[in-house]
């Protein structure tokens, strides 16, 4: 692991001692991971996940950030998001193999890859990468870490980005399988909504990772008397592709399943 920048040794040294005790409390999420301790041999001033979850900065970033998308009527994207993302994104890495750091800077990078949206919902991705650098870098963060969690945030949205590192993948895998019924806000605008109707339709999902067989498979339980399987794929087609070039990214496979079928 590289060491810090010069300029970022002043508030490495200032929070070294906290870090040292931290535990990088990632929480555990569906896949199965348990949450990491900081393996041996790490630096004890690495920037861990609950530090940036807890950072007062960041919690009113991603607060401001649902508050705008609530405005302009988009499902949920805070706390109950980004923290869902985090957890399944560290999970895919752990599961695949990689080490616990790599595992860690996709859990941070996904807690804060929906921050741009308080700016606006265009190139939310790329505006929230410039966001956290400010924020990463005044919490110590080596410029080589924050560079990764970076691409992975300015490169999570289907439509604008690309899988360039593992992070990056992990990232897009985990923001794009959030999809069920508690992201809607308004459940009366499922008449009128489709991106509303696919999300309350959806009553569970799960992120399936099988280092075994090497696969990927988001799993759905979907009410079809709210909504049929082709309105999910009518408005989510292109995430799936991102899924997908994900997957290949870290040389696994992506498939579908809704009710029990596989559809890809």
């Amino acid at each position: 692991m590289s060491q810090r920048s010069s300029s970022n040794r002043g508030a490495a040294s200032s929070r070294a001692g906290a870090a040292a005790r931290a535990s990088a409390a990632v929480p555990a999420a569906g896949t199965g991971a348990v949450s990491p301790a900081i393996p041996a041999g790490e630096p004890a001033g690495l920037l861990r996940f609950e530090e940036v979850r807890e950072h007062p900065r960041v919690r009113f970033y991603v607060r401001k950030a649902d508050e705008a998308l609530a405005e302009i009527g988009y499902t949920e994207h805070g706390e109950r998001h980004v923290g869902l993302v985090s957890r399944i994104a560290f999970n895919v890495l752990k599961r695949l193999g990689y080490p616990e750091r790599t595992a860690e800077l996709a859990a941070i990078a996904g807690y804060l890859h929906d921050i741009g949206n308080a700016v606006n919902r265009d190139h939310h991705a790329q505006i929230g990468a410039v966001m956290a650098m400010q924020l990463l870098n005044d919490m110590g963060m080596s410029d080589e870490e924050t560079l990764i969690c970076m691409g992975a945030i300015g490169n999570h949205h289907e439509n604008d980005g690309d899988p360039v590192s593992p992070v990056a993948a992990a990232v897009i895998l985990a923001d794009k399988s959030d999809v069920h019924r508690t992201r809607v806000r308004n459940p009366d605008m499922i008449k009128f909504d489709i991106h509303d109707r696919v999300n309350y339709a959806v009553e569970k999902s799960f992120l399936n990772v099988d280092e075994a067989a090497k696969s990927i498979t988001l799993e759905l339980t979907v009410d079809t008397a709210i909504s049929q399987v082709m309105e999910y794929f009518e408005i989510f087609m292109t995430r799936m592709l991102a899924s997908r070039k994900a997957a290949k990214f870290l040389g696994v496979s992506f498939g579908l399943t809704v009710n029990g079928n596989r559809l890809t």
